[in-house]
């Protein structure tokens, strides 16, 4: 709900602050004091259009904040959109200058006014002689005929949505295949060939590299058997030339010499004999790596062959054989998919028509429990217009057979006969704003216990009724007021007269004040409102006595 606004400079209001409670809160005063600016503030509060005609004469700009409490999901999705929610309260600000682009704020943080409409516009349902902003479109009269079947048939229509876009989803596919038979052949034709040359290569991660080094050692035989036998000649030595090992033995001899005078070079001959030992191990190794070194032609083709292998398997799909493998696994996976009976197309031409008959079958089933339920809805708001002195006006709830949507086999439209020789029109035409705001008052007091809005705001309800009439519109708004917060506008006492909390806009000296009233202060805004002097006694006991009944009405 709404717990406050401030208005600065907004039509005839320079400055102004009001406080909102929960249950019924009425808003009164004298013709042009500023109530209906009320109104447009919260209109700009909950993401409508900013206007720059409403900036008050002599002022550069104006602004509008209002604090909310919300709960727990419309405040997670104030702070996805950056806003600061503290104590469950969120603050709303709108500023609109006299000439330029007009600000949004939510939370703290600037945002575009659509993130305002789409985060609290549905906490707020405004009903005014001008702005009636809920169950006047075909999508809002849909949802509020199917939420009046309760659980049982938002089930059904839950089921029909799915059905439909089940039936969607299947229609894509079979056009999807007719499309491109052709190509899904040619596609079956070179995943099927590719994945099998894959599977016959039995490729193993790393062998590339092992390949590249045999390919090395098969075209440079020459070169490392020189390179070995050089090496072989630098160990062993030859032609009067020593080599590593005679060398080695030279200097072992002179520290075996060494040793006679002093043992601490015994251990340094000990290690010396353990290389030479080593050495000429290597040396005997590199000998016979060199005997076995003999050129293979046959092997370096196969390693060729081989290479070349894995580069062509590798060309457009991969960059080495890890990747390739992994490729493999996803053309097998798409293969299985193209090679499925689902996707074949004369199979899904019959999974389209089974979803078909399924959306047809349970969008009839649809079509005729909305058809009772029009007729019950109906019924019950005729009856609630007679009470408001609307005897002679009916509505009725039109389903027009369509094509086949999400929303089911039918539009559905919501028509007001205002007398009998009048035809049946779209709600919201041909009605005054008064009578609007009645038929408003009916279908909420029918269908609001949804909670789909906390807050729901009638202007000027009262339009065109008085008597007994009046009394029963402020009994209504009470009623609706018990589970939600109800704010109106009103020129009636007997309405107001129902108001938990009551608010009184006046204009003085140019400046518009708004401010609570209760007890005595009640009393004489009362007899105001009936047209009677505010210090004359009876007045105040007429002013009183609908008080009392009020009071009455709501307690009984």
């Amino acid at each position: 709900m709404i717990t406050s606004i401030d208005i600065r400079n907004l039509g005839v209001i320079a400055e102004a602050h009001a406080d909102f409670g929960p249950g019924l809160t009425v808003v009164t005063g004298e013709t042009g004091a500023g109530k209906t600016m009320v109104l447009s503030s919260l209109l700009l509060l909950l993401g409508g259009r900013a206007d720059a005609a409403l900036v008050r004469q002599g002022a550069a700009r104006l602004d509008v904040d209002g604090v909310f409490e919300v709960d727990e999901r419309t405040a997670e999705r104030a702070e996805e959109a950056g806003g600061v929610v503290e104590d469950g309260e969120l603050i709303v600000g709108r500023t609109v200058p006299a000439r330029g682009r007009s600000r949004a704020r939510l939370g703290g943080r600037p945002v575009p006014a659509s993130a305002i409409a789409g985060i609290v516009g549905s906490m707020v349902t405004i009903h005014g002689q001008s702005d009636q902003i809920r169950l006047t479109s075909q999508n809002a009269q849909r949802e509020a005929l199917d939420r009046f079947g309760g659980e049982p048939h938002q089930d059904l229509v839950a089921r029909y949505r799915e059905a439909f876009h089940a039936a969607v989803a299947a229609k894509k596919r079979l056009d999807a295949a007719l499309a491109d038979r052709d190509g899904r052949e040619e596609e079956i034709e070179d995943l099927a060939a590719a994945t099998a040359r894959i599977a016959s290569l039995g490729l193993a991660v790393g062998e590339e590299e092992e390949l590249a080094r045999e390919s090395a050692r098969l075209t440079n035989v020459q070169d490392l058997r020189a390179h070995c036998e050089a090496a072989q000649g630098a160990l062993r030595g030859g032609d009067s030339v020593p080599g590593a090992i005679d060398l080695a033995r030279q200097a072992l001899a002179e520290l075996d010499g060494a040793g006679r005078y002093d043992e601490s070079v015994v251990e340094m001959g000990q290690r010396l004999q353990s290389q030479i030992l080593e050495v000429e191990a290597l040396a005997d190794d590199v000998a016979a790596y060199s005997r076995a070194l003999e050129p293979d032609p046959a092997a370096l083709a196969r390693v060729h062959e081989r290479r070349a292998a894995i580069k062509d398997a590798l060309r457009g799909r991969a960059g080495d054989i890890e990747g390739l493998l992994a490729w493999n696994e996803a053309a097998l996976e798409r293969l299985e998919e193209l090679s499925s009976p689902d996707s074949d197309p004369e199979a899904l031409e019959r999974a389209l028509a089974a979803a078909q008959e399924r959306v047809l079958e349970l969008g009839g089933r649809l079509s005729e429990q909305r058809r009772r339920l029009a007729d019950s809805l109906s019924a019950q708001v005729d009856e609630e217009l007679r009470a408001l002195s609307m005897p002679d006006a009916s509505l009725s709830i039109a389903l027009t057979p369509s094509k086949p949507t999400s929303h089911g086999l039918e539009t559905i439209g919501f028509l007001l006969r205002p007398h009998p020789s009048a035809p049946p029109r779209p709600l919201g035409s041909g009605a005054s704003g008064g009578e609007l705001s009645r038929v408003m008052l009916a279908l909420e007091l029918i269908l609001g216990r949804d909670g789909s809005s906390s807050t729901f705001v009638f202007d000027e309800i009262d339009a065109g009724i008085g008597g007994q009439t009046a009394t029963e519109v402020g009994a209504r708004l009470a009623r609706l007021a018990e589970n939600h917060q109800v704010i109106v506008v009103t020129h009636l006492a007997q309405v107001a007269a129902f108001a938990s909390h009551h608010l009184v806009i006046a204009k003085e000296d140019g400046t518009t004040s708004v401010r609570v009233v209760t007890g005595a202060d009640r009393e004489a805004e009362l007899t105001r409102m009936m047209g009677g002097d505010p210090h004359s006694p009876t007045a105040r006991r007429n002013a009183i006595e609908v008080l009392g009944s009020a009071v009455s009405q709501s307690q009984g």
